[in-house]
């Protein structure tokens, strides 16, 4: 009997582990519900429903629909910043860039619903996500467009516009998610493929590179 209770003590799941499961299950639900229907057209109860879990339980961790949104909205703001906090002056833009690309892309990959979201918000005024614009997003971006300057003054890329550059480089990586759909319909395919994403990799790494200036190799 000792020895079972030990058994069952080993394996029993910290809270913390089940709680972040927990979450990040409803969050994945509530981007697909979001990007279907809205959020006008969502409900708690559906977000509940597809995250296969009670409404008490996503009220729990979220309190209300407007809050589920507002993490749907902060949880790809912030893996979009992370990207960017990455890349840093002392690094040469030939491998940063490229493995900015890579990133973006891969996040378009793995998370169109929460940027189509994103996009849509931008669309409607960005009530729900202003905040976020004007304050981490904003400093974020100036810390970047910092980075950018100072490879422009080192030699290392030509003087392009460092804010545009920031510009182009979040529209052509975030249309493979937002503007999925289009391009499944050009390329004749049920989904984009990853040999898909990897010439997407290649062309816009060119493109930019050879656009700013910044040697090959």
């Amino acid at each position: 009997m000792i020895e079972k209770k030990k058994a069952a003590k080993r394996t029993r799941r910290p809270l913390t582990e089940i709680r972040q499961e927990n979450i990040d299950q409803i969050v994945k639900a509530a981007e697909k519900q979001f990007a279907d229907n809205g959020f006008s057209g969502t409900t708690v109860s559906s977000i509940a429903e597809a995250a296969g879990l009670p409404k008490p339980n996503v009220l729990y961790y979220f309190k209300s629909k407007e809050g589920l949104y507002r993490a749907v909205l902060k949880r790809i703001l912030e893996l979009w910043m992370e990207a960017m906090h990455d890349l840093h002056a002392e690094d040469h833009p030939r491998e940063a860039l490229r493995g900015y690309i890579v990133r973006k892309l891969r996040q378009s990959r793995d998370f169109p619903d929460a940027s189509k979201i994103f996009a849509a918000e931008i669309l409607h005024g960005a009530p729900y996500v202003r905040e976020e614009l004007e304050g981490p997003l904003k400093r974020q971006f100036d810390d970047t467009v910092a980075v950018f300057r100072a490879w422009i003054a080192k030699g290392w890329m030509d003087p392009v516009n460092p804010e545009h550059l920031l510009f182009t480089l979040w529209a052509s990586t975030q249309s493979y998610a937002d503007f999925a759909l289009q391009m499944k319909v050009l390329l004749g395919r049920e989904e984009l493929t990853d040999d898909d994403f990897d010439n997407a990799i290649e062309l816009l790494t060119r493109l930019v590179l050879k656009g700013c200036g910044v040697k090959m190799v």
